[in-house]
C-alpha cells in the first residue's frame, strides 16, 4: 500500500499519520509527506522532530528505525510535481488532510482562503490524477453552512444559500469539485468531515492537541486578558457545541479510507449544551465577570465595556456565528457502526482539555 498524505505536521494529520502507521504497519510499502519547510527548518527535520517527541504514540518509537524506511519526506515546493517523486505504475492513495482553516468573514479574505482551500486542491487532483488508486478529501463538518435539524453524510448533493464564513463555502466547493472530477475520470472519491477538534480521549498523552484552535481560542482571550470588564457572550440557549476527539477521528479515517464509504460526518453524537460549555471553559480559565445572553449586540454603542467591544472585534466576529447557530445535530449510525464513539462525560473531558492547554500556556507544538 502506497499513501500520499499532506498535512502530516498539522492537528490531525499528524494523528492520521501515526494511527496509518500502527495499523497498517504491515502493509505499508511507502507513505509520502508532502511537507512545508519552517523559515530555516528543512521539511525531513520537521517530520523526524515530530516523531521523536514526547506526543508521539509508544508504537512509533519501538519501530522509529523501521518507520523512516517507510516514510518518504517531500518538500511542499514540489507538491504539483509528482513525477520527480512517484512511480508510474504504482496506485497511490492521496489523502489530502492539509487546508487553509481561516473563520474570517472579511471579503478581502475570501480570495486567499478558497485559493487554498479551492484553487489547490483542483491543482493536487489534476497533477496527481494518472497515479490515483483513490482521493481521501478531510473537509469540516461544517461545510454545509447554516442548516438545522438532523444532517445527514451526504452534502454533496444537498443545495445550500448560506456559509458562516468563506472557510466553509471553499471547503464545501472542494468537495462538489472532487465528486464531479471523479465521475469524470472513474477516480473514488471520499469526503470526511471531522467536527471541532479536542485533545485525545484514548491515546496518550490524554487530552493532547498539537495546536490550540476554536474553543481553545476562546478560553485563551480570556485566560490572557489582563482586564476584569464584564463582557456579555451572545450565544443560543439551544445550540450545542460538537467536538470530537482529535484521535478519535484519525482513527476513523484509518479505517475508513480504503473502503467503499463516499461521504461520512466524523462527529459526536452528543453534544454540549452552549451556556454551559461556555461556562465550563470561562470557569476553567477563572474568568468570571461574563454573563450569557441571546440578545443581538452589533454596534459600539452597544457594548459594556472595552473588553467586550474587543472580543466582539476579534474572535467573537469569527465564533459568534457558530454560538448562535440554530440546534443541529448529526445523524451518526454509520460513524458508529466503524468505530464507536467513545463514551465519556463531555462537561468533564472539556474541562480537562481547557486545563490541559491552560497547563501548557496555550502553545502550540513547534514541528
Amino acid at each position: 500500500m502506497n499513501i500520499v498524505l499532506t498535512g502530516a505536521t498539522g492537528t490531525l494529520g499528524s494523528q492520521i499519520l501515526f494511527s496509518l502507521l500502527e495499523s497498517r504497519f504491515h502493509v505499508l510499502e511507502k507513505i509520502y509527506l508532502i511537507v512545508r519547510r519552517k523559515k530555516h527548518v528543512s521539511a525531513q527535520t520537521r517530520i523526524e522532530n515530530m516523531l521523536d517527541s514526547g506526543s508521539a504514540p509508544t508504537f512509533i518509537h519501538e519501530n522509529r528505525k523501521t518507520i523512516a524506511n517507510i516514510i518518504e519526506v517531500i518538500d511542499a515546493e514540489n507538491l504539483l510535481q509528482p513525477a520527480f517523486f512517484l512511480k508510474e505504475n504504482k496506485a497511490h492513495y492521496f489523502i489530502h488532510s492539509a487546508g487553509f482553516v481561516n473563520l474570517s468573514v472579511d471579503p478581502k479574505s475570501k480570495s486567499e482562503i478558497f485559493k487554498e482551500n479551492l484553487t489547490l486542491t483542483q491543482n493536487i487532483f489534476k497533477a496527481y490524477k494518472d497515479y490515483l488508486l483513490k482521493f481521501v478529501y478531510i473537509s469540516t463538518a461544517f461545510s454545509i453552512g447554516k442548516l438545522d435539524g438532523l444532517l445527514k453524510n451526504n452534502y454533496v448533493d444537498t443545495e445550500q444559500n448560506e456559509y458562516r464564513n468563506y472557510y466553509e463555502a471553499s471547503k464545501h466547493a472542494a468537495e462538489k469539485y472532487l465528486v464531479k472530477a471523479g465521475t469524470e475520470t472513474k477516480i473514488p472519491i471520499q469526503i470526511l468531515r471531522p467536527s471541532v477538534l479536542g485533545g485525545n480521549i484514548l491515546d496518550s498523552p490524554n487530552f493532547f492537541i498539537s495546536k490550540y484552535m476554536v474553543f481553545y481560542l476562546f478560553a485563551k482571550f480570556f485566560y490572557k486578558s489582563p482586564s476584569s470588564e464584564t463582557v456579555r457572550i451572545q450565544a443560543n440557549h439551544d445550540s450545542k457545541l460538537n467536538i470530537i476527539p482529535t484521535d478519535y477521528a484519525a482513527k476513523v479515517i484509518t479505517k475508513v479510507f480504503d473502503t467503499d464509504v463516499n461521504q461520512l460526518n466524523i462527529v459526536n453524537s452528543k453534544g454540549t449544551n452552549i451556556f454551559n460549555g461556555i461556562a465550563k471553559i470561562l470557569e476553567t480559565v477563572n474568568f468570571k465577570n461574563f454573563k450569557l445572553t441571546q440578545e443581538f449586540m452589533d454596534t459600539a454603542s452597544e457594548f459594556e465595556s472595552a473588553l467586550e467591544q474587543f472580543y466582539y472585534e476579534t474572535i467573537g466576529v469569527h465564533l459568534t456565528p457558530y454560538l448562535t447557530s440554530k440546534p443541529y445535530e448529526w445523524d451518526t449510525t454509520l460513524l458508529e457502526s466503524i468505530l464507536p464513539i467513545p463514551k465519556y462525560n463531555l462537561e468533564d473531558y472539556l474541562v480537562a482539555t481547557v486545563e490541559f492547554a491552560k497547563s501548557n500556556g496555550f502553545r502550540n507544538q513547534r514541528w
